[in-house]
This record gives structure tokens, sequence and C-alpha cells, in this order.
């Protein structure tokens, strides 16, 4: 499959020409969740699959709570089968004040 159209600004801090797809799986899908737009998802779900998607987000060690959700629905799994979930529960931050 050519390599997915994924936007630049995603990876604002490594060579963007010199991304390896596949050597880099987990890193672009974690990020691509983490910072893309629909477009980029759809992008990368076509080119990984949702198989490979749905085992890279499920251990990945950090997602934003608002993307945690988002993430839940695409793939259709629980938050708590979520590692970045149960690791942000066991670690409760201060409380606001």
């Amino acid at each position: 499959m050519p390599k997915p159209e994924l936007n630049r600004r995603i990876f604002w801090d490594v060579d963007y020409d010199k991304l390896d797809y596949d050597a880099k799986a987990s890193f672009i899908i974690e990020r691509v969740f983490e910072r893309g737009d629909v477009p980029d998802i759809r992008n990368c779900r076509r080119y990984y699959g949702d198989e490979q998607i749905t085992e890279v987000l499920l251990n990945a060690k950090f997602l934003p709570e608002h993307r945690m959700h988002m993430a839940s629905a695409v793939i259709g799994k629980p938050l708590k089968e979520f590692r970045c979930y149960t690791l942000r529960q066991s670690q409760p931050g201060l409380y606001p004040y």
C-alpha cells in the first residue's frame, strides 16, 4: 500500500520525510491518535488496519483524556482496557482548588 497522507504538523519534532511507517508503526499510530484530525485517523486506519491499531492503542502509555475517549469509540473497546487509563487511575493528580 502507498504511505498514508498524514498532516506534517503531527510530526513536528521528527523529520517527516524519513519516517519508516513499518518499523515505527506504534509511534506513528499513537501520535496520529494524540494529535491528528479525523482524516488523519482514517488514513492511519486504512494503512495499518484495525487489529494493529487496537493493539497499539490498548498498550499505549499516554493519551490525552479526550483522545482516549475518542480512541475507545473508534476501536470499540471500553476505557478500562486501555493501559493509559489504568495508569492514570493509579496516579491521581492534585485536587483543583
